[in-house]
């Protein structure tokens, strides 16, 4: 996989986040996409000590390779096992930074945008060693099935597939939408971490006020850094909080 990778000065040991993207069911539009950037949060990060890893999956843009994490035609998708395969491109990742002297072996934020979100919540349900929370940015997947607004190929299939992972998952996290997401409106998204939550899983909902353009693209660009700030800062103060006292 190809990773942009960001880091503070000196030579460490410093805490990993790592920052996942979406993706596309189109096999031409993923071969054309950039590499994941996520300007503000990145840099956000990086000022709060993390390095930030940004990986690039297979399937996609320079990576290139085959597409390991397709969800199915919307009459039968498995979203459930999507999600688990672009986990597993995660945490290969993960392992890999994991060996580098100037990484901290745990204390590891797993953060992820649309489907890299999901893709998160998916490795949540694996609880791997070192990985201390996820934080799901506008996570899913079938959302605007063709190109509808607010129009979901399988709904249900998606809040039983959360229910699946929060079955497992014993790790923090922290679920980020806006209320102008066109993917996932807040029925969807509440419905799901309900699901996960009931399932098991630990999770902390925010619904943030509607932000300019689409509400889906929260994490993606500069300028709608104000909303998440604050869950987000609380969130990885909770964490830290946690860790001196384990």
């Amino acid at each position: 996989m190809h990773a942009y990778l960001y880091r503070p000065p000196g030579d460490g040991p410093f805490p990993l986040a790592v920052i996942n993207h979406g993706s596309d069911e189109d096999r031409a539009r993923r071969a054309r996409v950039a590499m994941p950037s996520f300007p503000a949060l990145a840099a956000w990060l990086v000022a709060r000590g993390y390095a930030v890893l940004l990986p690039q999956r297979p399937g996609h843009g320079i990576t290139g390779g085959r597409y390991l994490e397709g969800q199915g035609a919307c009459g039968h998708p498995d979203f459930q096992r999507a999600g688990l395969a672009a986990a597993s491109s995660i945490e290969s990742a993960v392992d890999f930074m994991q060996a580098q002297k100037f990484i901290e072996p745990g204390g590891i934020v797993i953060v992820g945008n649309s489907a890299g979100g999901w893709a998160a919540l998916a490795l949540a349900s694996r609880n791997p060693a070192g990985v201390a929370a996820v934080v799901d940015f506008s996570g899913g997947r079938g959302g605007r099935d063709r190109n509808k607004a607010y129009n979901n190929c399988a709904p249900d299939k998606l809040v039983a597939a959360a229910a699946a992972y929060g079955r497992t998952a014993r790790i923090p996290t922290l679920w980020l939408y806006a209320e102008n997401d066109t993917y996932f409106a807040p029925e969807l998204s509440r419905r799901m971490v309900d699901a996960f939550v009931a399932a098991g899983g630990d999770a902390e909902y925010r619904l943030l006020p509607a932000v300019r353009g689409d509400g889906h693209a929260l994490a993606l660009t500069a300028g709608r850094e104000a909303s998440w700030k604050a869950p987000l800062k609380a969130f990885l103060d909770s964490l830290v909080r946690k860790q001196r006292q384990d």
